[in-house]
């Protein structure tokens, strides 16, 4: 498994060196754009979340981001040194009551980005797992040297 870590401190500016640092390990790790997209949007909302909620916009604290690859998914960890908060109760943004919130929908959209998303040390940490795109067996077997023939079709 690879491993990336950079830390930030608590500036919302500091958005863009995360979008940078995506767009980095897209390339460096050959991440497909059809998942792209929805890490991008999902790790930014989750390093926002830890600079205005958790850190309270204090310069002195830090968000942690580390980047997790293995063969077939990518997992980001968000961290930051706030008091944590209640995950398991929060408000639907989609009930008709709270349509008219200005905020609340941020982690909804990343539950809804991630293929898998977990909260530990009392909400203070997020991670959030993004499965790749595995070829398929006709790719995989357009991608062989050797020839096939009909009846290796019939026995995919």
């Amino acid at each position: 498994m690879k491993q990336v870590k950079i830390q930030v401190p608590s500036l919302v500016e500091n958005i863009r060196v995360v979008e940078s640092f995506i767009d980095n390990s897209k390339d460096t790790f050959h991440i497909e754009d059809d998942i792209y997209g929805n890490i991008m949007v999902a790790v930014t909302e989750a390093v926002n979340n830890a600079i205005r909620h958790g850190n309270k916009f204090d310069k002195d604290k830090h968000v942690n981001l580390s980047l997790y690859v293995e063969k077939d998914r990518v997992r980001f960890e968000v961290e930051d040194e706030g008091e944590g908060f209640d995950y398991t109760n929060l408000i639907d943004p989609t009930a008709p009551e709270n349509l008219e919130n200005p905020g609340g929908r941020g982690i909804f959209l990343i539950r809804h980005l991630a293929d898998e998303v977990e909260f530990n040390n009392d909400g203070r940490q997020v991670s959030l797992t993004f499965y790749l795109t595995q070829p398929t067996a006709e790719t995989a077997e357009a991608s062989t040297s050797e020839p096939s023939t009909s009846s290796d079709h019939a026995n995919a």
